[in-house]
């Protein structure tokens, strides 16, 4: 395997390993034939498998050009993330914190997710996957597994602006093809993935590239295979290395692209608004389910 194809944990233990000392050069071969149980190690811990001080540990980790050994353990984490099954992701992140700090660490790893997205999405081509959007003949989206609720919110508000929408259903991959057959150049789709990335994702995205049609990827990485076949890459950071990956920073993303389409297309957002709100109101639509507060007691909206 070429350097330039490595991780990047992995690519830094080659190129420093002549230079290491004798105690590193032990953790570095622990860490290449290893990486899936160090992950799960502290510093001390890792040290005592190894047979090398605690301190030696950190100056690994330091020596390799991470801060320090909580640098290292990221690092360690991205090395395994695609490759660890549901069990050990969790334990990766929910195994170092009690429960009582279980909501505070998901809530501030989500913050961080969003704030690692605003500083490397890419505006260009935000920009470019609004206009994209806007002239396209037909929009296709997909979104697969624990992304298909994802695909489900854009298609939803998407087509309150456009008339042309279609969400794919991915049951099979012969129901996907059999969906976006008639998918040309004039069309765009939009392709939704995080790790573990699907295939059947890939093969759509690579079937509409095929037949030149437009692809808008958004994905965690410039890595991902997502963007092989994609034209406008929008990044959101999805790495939380657990049994549930974070989607707030790709919905924040999402929330952004629906904005932007509204602002694109006011007039026809606020035409179809009216319309579904006289919708709404003829036929009670809400009437029957909603729940009203009458003085302290709550009551069932519907009437007899």
């Amino acid at each position: 395997m070429s350097s330039n194809n490595k991780n990047e944990l992995l690519r830094r233990i080659e190129e420093q390993y002549k230079e290491l000392s004798k105690g590193q050069k032990r953790l570095a071969d622990y860490i290449v034939q290893n990486y899936d149980k160090a992950v799960f190690l502290t510093a001390a811990r890792l040290g005592k498998v190894v047979g090398v001080s605690e301190s030696t540990v950190v100056r690994f980790a330091t020596q390799l050009g991470y801060k320090g050994y909580p640098g290292f353990q990221r690092a360690l984490e991205e090395l395994v993330r695609h490759k660890l099954n549901s069990i050990q992701r969790m334990e990766v992140t929910y195994g170092r914190i009690s429960q009582s700090e279980i909501l505070e660490s998901v809530l501030q790893s989500d913050i961080e997710k969003i704030k690692m997205t605003i500083g490397s999405l890419d505006q260009k081509a935000f920009e470019e996957a609004v206009d994209t959007i806007v002239k396209a003949r037909k929009i296709y989206i997909i979104g697969i597994r624990s992304c298909a609720p994802l695909a489900n919110f854009l298609s939803y508000y998407l087509n309150l602006i456009f008339d042309h929408i279609t969400l794919v259903h991915t049951n099979s991959s012969s129901e996907i093809f059999e969906q976006m057959i008639r998918i040309g150049e004039e069309d765009v789709v939009i392709g939704i993935s995080f790790p573990r990335y699907s295939m059947r994702t890939l093969k759509a995205l690579e079937f509409a590239s095929n037949r030149k049609a437009k692809v808008i990827t958004l994905t965690d990485s410039v890595h991902s295979p997502m963007t092989i076949y994609s034209s406008c890459n929008l990044i959101a950071r999805s790495d939380m290395a657990s049994i549930v990956d974070s989607l707030v920073a790709p919905l924040s993303v999402i929330n952004a692209l629906v904005v932007a389409l509204c602002m694109k297309k006011q007039k026809e957002v606020v035409k179809t608004l009216e319309t579904l709100e006289e919708i709404w109101d003829e036929y009670q639509v809400y009437s029957g389910d909603e729940l009203n507060q009458v003085d302290d007691r709550m009551e069932l909206g519907y009437e007899e």
